[in-house]
């Protein structure tokens, strides 16, 4: 589940990406989205859509991050990734033989 939602995640920021290049800022920017008498859309009404569109995909960029942090929190596995780094690092504990020393005594 988490790995069809990160792929989806990937696809969101794509697209999230794409459709911000897109969008003319103060500056004309790209300018990809207007220009010509021609167009299929007038340069307001594709400015409304790309907008509405940033809007959309962000939310849904937003709703999926929080969906992936709820799944990791509930994965079953207990501790963090960090805390799990510290109980790999800690040296193994040395079995206590009954009839020899500990330290090796020189002689």
């Amino acid at each position: 589940m988490q790995t069809i939602l990160l792929v989806i995640q990937i696809f969101i920021a794509l697209a999230l990406i794409g459709i911000i290049l897109i969008q003319r800022s103060s500056n004309d920017g790209l300018g990809l989205s207007g220009g010509s008498n021609n167009s299929f859309m007038s340069g307001r009404a594709s400015a409304n859509l790309l907008t509405r569109t940033t809007a959309v995909l962000a939310a849904l960029f937003m709703a999926n991050c929080l969906l992936l942090a709820w799944l990791a929190a509930h994965s079953g596995t207990e501790g963090s990734v960090i805390n799990k780094m510290i109980e790999e690092e800690k040296p193994a504990e040395v079995p206590v033989n009954s009839g020899e020393p500990s330290v090796p005594v020189a002689k």
